[in-house]
């Protein structure tokens, strides 16, 4: 919720102050409502899937799970509760698309999330290293240890500056002394 938050304040250019571009939550809302179409849609077809295998006497279902369904805990796209500041570039339609191209079974190249192609960087965990997609923080290798470690964001944050869009400008552009303010 927090990074689609922050994406959509970012993409839609949702300013400071709403009075000077209400129409930035149309924008921002459109872009979700287009994500969530294309999610319905393969939610729809994943029940369907499940009903049938039901019926054939399969109860458990595939694993991996489809991307909806896992835990944010527990799936690769933990930074982006820890750090909400770091997500895909892509607008959310683009990267629903991605992510049933990857249940599909299509091998797209670079990061699973948003397609960076450049060399991950390597996060300590304290005793370990995970290894973060650079362009959205998505975990491509996790720690040996196998267990989920928090990541601890370059910049630091605050929700509440972020739900009230400190991180942006009154005329819809990112603020440029943001954190600091």
């Amino acid at each position: 919720m927090r990074a689609t938050y922050h994406h959509l304040t970012l993409s839609a250019a949702i300013p400071r102050r709403l009075e000077a571009d209400p129409d930035a939550l149309v924008r921002a809302v459109e872009e979700l409502h287009g994500a969530r179409m294309l999610w319905l849609a393969r939610a729809e077809e994943y029940a369907a899937q499940r009903r049938a295998e039901k019926r054939a006497g399969r109860r458990a279902a595939a694993n991996p799970r489809p991307w909806w369904l896992r835990s944010w805990w527990e799936g690769p796209n933990r930074a982006w509760y820890d750090t909400p500041c770091r997500h895909p570039p892509l607008r959310l339609p683009e990267y629903v698309r991605r992510q049933n191209a990857i249940l599909d079974g299509a091998d797209l190249p670079g990061c699973p999330a948003c397609g960076d192609e450049r060399p991950p960087v390597s996060n300590s965990t304290g005793h370990g290293w995970v290894e973060l997609c650079r362009g959205c923080a998505w975990v491509l290798a996790p720690c040996p240890c196998g267990q989920r470690h928090p990541v601890v964001p370059e910049t630091p944050f605050n929700w509440n500056g972020i739900w009230r869009r400190a991180h942006m400008s009154d005329d819809g552009t990112p603020n440029p002394h943001w954190p600091a303010v």
